[in-house]
């Protein structure tokens, strides 16, 4: 993503979730990791997720490099939990730890066209 466009979308999410919470809507709700903690600090990865991920695409797809910092089979394996009954999350429900903020933020994901959507 370009800058000013990273920089555009931040702003329209930022006006966006302080226009919620001011009206009381209820921020998603974002299911837990199974892990201690995450590669990044919550905030970083919220900002930058998709940055990290993509970085991570082309060292692995263009210069075969594969490490599991930022992998996205890491990022599900620790984020994509099972319910109580052992059963996953669909990736268009809310429940699925990507598209609970996905659909909230009305951002498409197009990872899991070819990448598993739980461990």
């Amino acid at each position: 993503m370009k800058p000013k466009v990273s920089a555009l979308l931040l702003l329209v999410m930022g006006v966006v979730i302080s226009t919620t919470l001011m009206a009381g809507a209820p921020l998603p709700e974002i299911p837990k990791g199974k892990g201690e903690k995450c590669v990044e600090p919550t905030e970083v990865m919220r900002k930058s997720h998709m940055n990290f991920i993509l970085h991570q695409r082309d060292e692995t797809m263009h210069f075969g490099i594969r490490t599991k910092k930022y992998s996205l089979k890491e990022c599900i394996s620790c984020h994509v939990q099972p319910d109580e009954n052992g059963k996953y999350p669909d990736i268009h429900s809310r429940k699925h730890f990507c598209n609970s903020c996905h659909s909230y933020a009305a951002v498409s994901i197009d990872c899991f066209q070819c990448h598993a959507t739980h461990p």
